[in-house]
């Protein structure tokens, strides 16, 4: 048991740095249990106040420590486990440290780690502290300068910047060196090292400047690479185009790596990637592998503006980098793969991931104001509630403005670390417009409930919307205040066309209502009809509203809203109502036949995009509607869900083998679009085909998966077998794994797609997957492929009435917490919504999390989030 508190570091206890490094040079001497790192830092004092220097520094062996030439003797310096302190320094010198590490045995995979016989290195948030003593902050920007040597079988030795030097020394060992011309902080730092494929492309940029580019990978897997190569160069284009941001350095680098906390990391020009967001062939990656490289190759691009040449000024600024850069990737990927169906996909994801966590005990604001580890908030609320903030903030003062304020904000803060504050009040001088209350959108933890009323009157022909807000209370948040939310309003007619309207003597089809106070009231004129309201379209804020529409607007809106974001909401507002009744014990079958007709029409559409009709067949997740109804029982969501999907299945039985069999023999694989919404719809198709599971849709469902010429429709086939079950499953299953088996990452679906598994005995699956040769409980892709897929996109077996889910869960976390922390602590979240379910769940749910902070010698990491679930 937890002998100790750990103490919170706070946002108001921020203090400038007391002493700024202008320069950094590191001689890394390389051996995998004893690298030596020697560094040479210029440091100067901060201010006017002579204050002892306190570097950080964790698991480091000392073996000198030297100011301006001079060992210091101990009585001059003190050291314990996490800081060097050096009480009298002059106000200017040159401090000289030499440490070694073990960089072998370093399983928590942050600082310089070992990973398939290769270095690499993990310093965001603070895993420099760990390669040497430094002031491990995000506001002590320097200048590097790198010398990297090792034996000759460590065959590239990369860093950030650009190569200076290379050369060979004696004993067969070499060394190369690398300078970096732009400041930055030391978690942007990097060092790879090993043997290394290397894919070698360029691009001329806007100024006429060449850019050569190389991505890094295992030996034999360059092609895989080619895809990756492909999104890097559109992505620097497209920022050249939307942003004005030119690359900077004369080389940009990428590595793949297997063992890899993160997805990936924008050290400045030398981005390193997990390699399951890097590598893809039609063999062996998916099309939603390939969107999601496409993605984050982007988004860790962007950041070389957007977070390494402006950078935070502390780490409760996080939102400042992360946030406005998924806006960023996702404005681009809306670009690349069409703006209305990336818009429901990440709306998908932000109501999965954030509006659970902001309805739980770990609720934060996008700004948190007080941490323990900073690693607990890389979390949904930062990075995908931060860019709905940038996207509300782009509607509210127009695109146009927008743009000006991101120039200006490129121009006043390129090369310092800085704050919010500063960012917005860059909008507000180009728009002139007030924009303080907009800020505590970045200050207030919480999902706003809107609710919106209609009342036409035909005689005046006007059109009033009522439109109110409520914030429940969150954990150290009780009180709310009103945020100013724009709300994006169009009008249909009774047929699904658009309606005209004037608003304040201006003629319009569609409208932003910005919704500042607790309630506000909107009259729009000259409206010919009583019409159907279409609000909040494209999800022009992150809330959950409420409408007074009758369920027959919704119909309208399914079969016709050209904001194609409302016509997919339609259809989900409908299924969700009538899960839950079915789930509450009130069935509609009456409506349930209606929704199945209604969805028949809307596959019929020639003129819809087929990624878009593969949208509309997947029914709400078991996750989102345990949001939309508490206490929720999930055994009885997940029954109710499968009788809607079964009723579709047979309503649609003869359209979904038409387009099963229509959209078959696509051609040659490409990863584009349009390609893969086709191949979307074909497995939709057979996905709710399974839902009524017969011999012939099992026999269909195999010929779908014997017959692949791809992952995508192998894992289309062998997911609809495993929902049918039966020996046809299990002997696809074999076959997959025998004929994968020595490539790591598809091996991880294999994982993954067992670990969603509907089946009764579904968790003695996974329990006994946790011990088959090929799991590695220290991978993190492993890990989470199997434990956190079970945990987060199972619900209906992970809330096992007996609780054994539960206990599986905090055995993973605790094993995981005693050699990687940051990956065990991401493992909480499951657990910690314990009060939105039934009681008796609830209960079992706690009591596995009080196990958890009552174990010994717990990570900070896990603390945190755990006890914080507990908290009242």
């Amino acid at each position: 048991m937890r002998t100790e508190t750990p103490q919170p570091i706070r946002l108001s206890d921020y203090r400038p740095p007391a002493y700024l490094i202008d320069t950094v040079h590191l001689t890394f001497d390389l051996a995998p249990n004893t690298t030596r790192v020697k560094a040479r830092l210029t440091i100067r004092r901060n201010g006017d106040h002579a204050e002892p220097l306190v570097l950080n520094g964790e698991k480091l062996k000392p073996i000198s420590v030297a100011i301006d030439g001079r060992e210091l003797a101990e009585a001059e310096r003190t050291i314990d486990a996490e800081v060097l302190t050096i009480p009298n320094p002059p106000a200017a010198f040159e401090l000289a440290t030499e440490v070694e590490i073990d960089p072998e045995n370093n399983k928590a995979l942050d600082g310089l780690y070992m990973s398939g016989g290769r270095f690499c290195t993990q310093c965001e948030a603070e895993g420099f502290r760990k390669i040497t003593w430094f002031a491990d902050r995000p506001d002590v920007l320097a200048r590097y300068t790198v010398r990297i040597e090792a034996p000759k079988s460590f065959q590239r030795l990369l860093s950030n910047g650009n190569l200076m030097e290379a050369g060979d020394l004696p004993g067969g060992r070499h060394f190369a060196v690398w300078n970096d011309p732009f400041p930055k902080p030391c978690y942007l730092f990097a060092l790879v090292a090993g043997e290394l494929d290397e894919l070698v492309d360029s691009l001329v940029t806007m100024s006429g400047r060449t850019i050569d580019l190389r991505i890094y990978v295992d030996p034999g897997m360059a092609d895989r690479a080619t895809y990756a190569m492909d999104a890097l160069k559109r992505s620097m284009k497209w920022d050249e185009e939307a942003f004005g941001r030119e690359y900077d350095l004369d080389l940009f680098m990428i590595v793949a790596v297997r063992d890899f906390n993160f997805g990936a990391m924008e050290n400045k020009g030398l981005n390193i990637f997990n390699a399951s967001l890097l590598l893809a062939d039609p063999a062996t990656a998916t099309d939603l592998d390939y969107e999601r490289i496409e993605s984050v190759v982007a988004h860790e691009y962007f950041h070389n503006w957007t977070g390494d040449r402006i950078t935070c000024r502390d780490w409760f600024q996080l939102c400042l980098k992360e946030g406005l850069t998924v806006f960023r990737d996702q404005s681009f990927s809306a670009d690349m793969r069409g703006e209305a169906v990336q818009r429901i996909k990440d709306v998908k994801a932000l109501r999965a991931r954030q509006f659970a966590e902001d309805q739980g005990p770990l609720a934060h604001p996008v700004r948190p104001s007080s941490y323990l580890k900073i690693d607990n908030f890389y979390t949904a609320t930062i990075y995908e509630k931060g860019a709905e903030v940038i996207r509300m903030l782009r509607t509210l003062i127009g695109p146009e403005l927008f743009r000006k304020g991101m120039d200006l904000y490129f121009d006043r803060w390129d090369g310092h670390a800085t704050t919010v504050e500063e960012f917005i009040r860059c909008f507000a001088e180009v728009s002139g417009q007030d924009l303080s209350d907009f800020f505590a959108w970045y200050e207030q933890a919480g999902t706003p409930r809107l609710d919106l009323k209609h009342a036409y009157d035909a005689a005046a022909r006007t059109l009033t919307l009522e439109l109110s807000q409520k914030i429940d209370p969150t954990p150290g948040q009780p009180d709310k205040r009103p945020l100013p939310t724009p709300v994006r309003v169009g009008l249909l007619d009774a047929e699904g066309r658009t309606l005209a309207f004037q608003r304040d003597g201006q003629a319009m089809d569609e409208t932003v209502v910005v919704l500042k106070d607790a309630k506000a009231s909107v009259t729009l004129t000259d409206v010919d009809q009583a019409p159907v309201v279409s609000a909040l379209r494209g999800f022009s804020a992150p809330v959950v509203m409420t409408t007074d529409a009758a369920p027959k607007d919704r119909y309208v809106q399914l079969a016709g809203d050209p904001d194609l974001f409302n016509r997919w909401e339609a259809g989900q507002d409908l299924a969700r109502d009538l899960i839950l009744a079915r789930a509450a014990g009130k069935p509609d079958e009456v409506g349930e036949e209606r929704y199945a007709h209604a969805v028949q029409r809307a596959l019929a559409d020639q003129a819809a995009d087929p990624a878009f009709k593969a949208l509309l067949l997947a029914l709400p997740s078991e996750s989102d509607l345990a949001l939309a109804r508490q206490p929720a029982d999930p055994a009885a969501i997940h029954a109710a869900r499968d009788a809607l999907r079964q009723r579709l299945s047979l309503h649609l039985d003869e359209d979904l083998k038409r387009l099963h069999i229509g959209l078959q023999g696509l051609g040659d694989f490409s990863p584009d679009a349009a390609s893969a919404g086709r191949r979307a719809l074909r497995n939709a198709a057979l996905d709710l085909l399974a839902a009524n599971p017969r011999s012939e849709i099992a026999e269909l469902a195999d010929g779908h998966y014997r017959a692949a010429l791809n992952m995508t429709d192998a894992m289309g086939g062998l997911s609809a077998l495993m929902q049918i079950g039966g020996e046809a499953f299990e002997a696809a299953l074999a076959d997959f794994f025998d004929r994968w088996k020595s490539e790591p990452l598809v091996i991880d679906k294999w994982f993954a797609l067992q670990a969603r598994d509907p089946a009764d005995s579904a968790l003695g699956r996974v329990l006994g997957l946790t011990a088959h040769p090929a799991f590695d409980q220290k991978n993190p892709n492993r890990l989470r492929a199997l434990v956190s897929t079970f945990a987060g996109f199972n619900p209906a077996r992970f809330h096992d009435p007996s609780g054994a889910g539960y206990r599986f869960l905090a055995d993973q976390i605790l094993a995981v917490d005693g050699f990687n922390p940051m990956t065990a602590a991401r493992l909480v979240e499951p657990l910690g919504g314990w009060r939105r379910y039934t009681p008796e769940l609830g209960a079992l749910m706690k009591a596995q999390l009080q196990r958890i902070v009552e174990a010994p010698g717990l990570s900070k990491n896990v603390y945190e989030l755990a006890s914080k679930a507990l908290a009242d």
